[in-house]
């Protein structure tokens, strides 16, 4: 059942601001002057006015049944989705992991430069220093993420080196029953990295928990210069995320912020989210990795898989339910391949329901295959 409590001041105004914002993208994506054909056909097959209708997220979330990105993001012609008021601009098309089956694909015009750019405002100096150098060991090619990495070292003014991944092949040969490959890419990745690593000078990375670890067993990331490690991708659970701070970046205290060691700072997010900052006293939350996604442009709900209309109560697990809110994009209630423990918000900062255990939907039940990404 969906927990009720009596909101502080932060949190009602958060939930204000998301509902003001709320309407201002239904009025985008629904009016014939701004508008995104594919959602004015939706509201005209199904006889509702959502620009009247909607003026909550709650309103939003008793009027949209779940968003068929299966169908509308992998199959349905581009010029469905351009609002009428970007026609006529080039786009970035980006692509999702492909771990269901054919990648989903975004349109880009400007969403992840804004997304990263406030991001960028989580870094300390002391851990991405300015005028650095940063090593990206992931998926380029057709994903948001290259191009979102290397904007976010912009905002810090800093270049990328590129190691480039293929996560699909990897799942790939491990579905198949191929560790021996999926070892050989791996190592094939790291190799490339320890050969930028000894002739240039890299200051931050970028990878997955994974490839981090793989890369400290090779060396020390604190004698080789490497201020900060940004990570995402696969899980990480309390044990996992503190071998990672204590012993990969040498935060011997414990504390992921330290400066004796390397700031570790995992995160989550996707092509159709954006990026989700952590909160940073881990330890004190016994090691357990917390996310806030960027709200009002992206909010998270953690659903009852049985009844998604309603959250879960704080510290249970439940689905991860994702409604993205841009001029560019309106998703509303795409339910992720992930599911999640409901946090509460954190009101100093995001004042905001979070999430924390991210883990694969249906990971406690059933072996789910990650790879390196």
């Amino acid at each position: 059942m969906t927990t009720t409590t009596t909101p502080t001041d932060a949190v009602a105004q958060a939930r204000e601001a998301l509902d003001a914002h709320m309407r201002e993208i239904i009025a985008w994506h629904f009016s014939p002057e701004t508008g995104t054909p594919y959602w004015i056909d939706y509201a005209r097959q199904r006889g509702i006015d959502p620009i009247a209708q909607v003026q909550t997220f709650d309103d939003m979330v008793s009027t949209f049944d779940h968003f068929d990105a299966d169908t509308v993001l992998r199959f349905l012609p581009h010029k469905q989705l351009i609002p009428k008021a970007y026609e006529g601009k080039p786009f970035n098309i980006c692509e999702t992991g492909g771990t269901t089956g054919m990648p989903k694909q975004r349109m880009n015009w400007g969403d992840y430069q804004y997304d990263y750019s406030q991001f960028a405002q989580t870094l300390r100096d002391e851990h991405f220093p300015r005028g650095g150098n940063w090593l990206m060991i992931g998926p380029t090619g057709p994903r948001r993420l290259r191009l979102s990495i290397e904007h976010l070292a912009h905002c810090r003014d800093s270049s990328v080196y590129f190691i480039d991944l293929d996560p699909r092949w990897v799942k790939r040969v491990i579905r198949e029953g191929q560790p021996a490959q999926a070892k050989a890419y791996m190592a094939h990745a790291i190799d490339q990295a320890m050969t930028i690593l000894r002739h240039r000078e890299v200051t931050a990375l970028f990878t997955t928990p994974k490839l981090l670890e793989a890369l400290a067993e090779r060396m020390s990331l604190v004698k080789m210069g490497i201020k900060g490690a940004f990570v995402g991708g696969t899980t990480m659970d309390p044990q996992y995320t503190r071998f990672l701070i204590e012993e990969v970046c040498e935060q011997r205290d414990g504390d992921c912020m330290g400066t004796a060691g390397v700031g570790f700072y995992p995160t989550y997010g996707n092509t159709l989210m954006g990026v989700a900052p952590h909160r940073p006293n881990i330890k004190e939350n016994h090691w357990q990795t917390t996310y806030y996604c960027p709200q009002p442009r992206a909010v998270l709900r953690v659903v009852d898989p049985d009844n998604t209309a309603n959250t879960v109560d704080y510290g249970a697990f439940g689905r991860v339910e994702l409604t993205t809110l841009t001029r560019e994009l309106f998703m509303p209630r795409f339910l992720e391949r992930d599911e999640a423990r409901r946090v509460a918000p954190w009101e100093e900062k995001y004042p905001w329901d979070g999430l924390s255990e991210v883990r694969p939907f249906g990971a406690s039940t059933s072996k789910i295959v990650e790879g390196v990404y």
